[in-house]
């Protein structure tokens, strides 16, 4: 027994959960909790034998997040999304570290994101190092906004081995995925009542910062398509921001 728990949150990725469930059967128990949806993704993740859950798709992601942490009964938790795929070589090193122990409570693990099957190494999309990896006493969200990470008590150390992030594959659920982000960082900035930035200069300077200052035009055409995915992005936002707060006014 290797002492390590995965959980996982999903809402309508069965297309993507059961990639990310073969990378890690390897795991001592599976936790995956799922938000509302009414595709194949719960018969999947009983499938691998997954502990399921059902919870409503709460507006603060992090609160299911924490849901399936709580529900995890291994001392280690490994937490992933469905989008993401665990390789050999990072197992390898994860199980070497639980079973020889050392001093940190948690650990960054670098993530390699792809756009229609294509690595981007340039852009600021590498090595995108994500806290993901930690012990469960140590390990907690907030649960307070959107934006926050997860906090460790104790030292953090950082991983060899890459993580696999398919950021964009299907063309419609890539929309959907913008369309719920600009949502919720909307109400959330609302919420916060956090100041509006010019949405035209935030744009140019997304893209200009992804495909100049950090060479995305090195990832040639997909490099071009993800800066110009960060810049729609802000715009997105811009204006779900506007239309709520347009529609709380009336």
């Amino acid at each position: 027994m290797n002492n390590i728990s995965v959980s996982i949150i999903g809402f309508n990725e069965g297309f993507l959960l059961k990639k990310c469930l073969e990378s890690v059967k390897w795991a001592d128990e599976i936790v995956y909790v799922d938000c509302g949806s009414f595709d194949d993704s719960l018969e999947i993740a009983k499938k691998f034998g997954a502990k399921v859950f059902k919870r409503e798709n709460d507006f603060n992601i992090n609160v299911n997040k924490q849901f399936g942490i709580d529900q995890c009964s291994k001392d280690w938790i490994l937490y992933l999304d469905p989008d993401e795929t665990v390789p050999g070589t990072l197992k390898d090193e994860i199980l070497e570290i639980v079973s020889k122990g050392n001093e940190y409570s948690g650990y960054f693990i670098p993530r390699k994101n792809y756009y229609f099957g294509k690595w981007l190494k340039y852009g600021g999309k590498y090595p995108d190092k994500q806290l993901r990896f930690f012990k469960k006493s140590d390990g907690r969200f907030p649960c307070v906004n959107i934006h926050e990470k997860l906090e460790i008590k104790g030292k953090i150390g950082c991983l060899k081995n890459d993580m696999h992030h398919n950021v964009a594959d299907n063309v419609d659920w890539f929309v959907d995925k913008i369309k719920s982000y600009a949502y919720r960082r909307a109400i959330q900035d609302i919420r916060l009542n956090k100041s509006k930035k010019n949405p035209i200069l935030n744009s140019l300077k997304k893209f200009f910062r992804s495909y100049f200052l950090k060479m995305g035009f090195m990832d040639g055409p997909i490099g071009f398509f993800s800066a110009l995915t960060d810049s729609f992005n802000e715009m997105i936002f811009w204006l779900k921001r506007k239309e709520i707060e347009n529609s709380n006014k009336s």
